[in-house]
């Protein structure tokens, strides 16, 4: 917790406060750190220098695993896990998953 007593990232946290913890990379670094080859992977992008899909690393990441369980077993770097969050949010910003209405909404 920060010290106002909050999360970090919760309303009322600064980004000042957040950046100490944070990676310097921009997301431009960060997303070069993902390739696209048809050779490789099936042309799924996937970590630069491994054939680890981005996909299985978002997955991974949703499903409640650590990321420094994903880079132990996966021998990747803090900037590879990032790297896979910028690209699945680049993503998100052009396309959407149809995702059902609940009932009673």
């Amino acid at each position: 917790m920060g010290e106002s007593g909050r999360r970090p990232g919760s309303r009322g946290e600064s980004h000042a406060a957040l950046g100490k913890d944070r990676c310097d990379m921009t997301r431009e670094e960060l997303l070069r750190r993902i390739s696209i080859d048809p050779n490789i992977c099936f042309g799924k992008p996937c970590i630069r220098g491994h054939r680890i899909w981005v996909s299985l690393v978002l997955d991974l990441l949703a499903s409640g695993m650590k990321p420094e369980q994903i880079r132990e077993e996966y021998d990747l770097t803090e900037e590879d896990i990032l790297a896979c969050i910028a690209y699945g949010a680049e993503m998100a910003r052009e396309r959407y998953v149809d995702i059902p209405a609940e009932a009673g909404a």
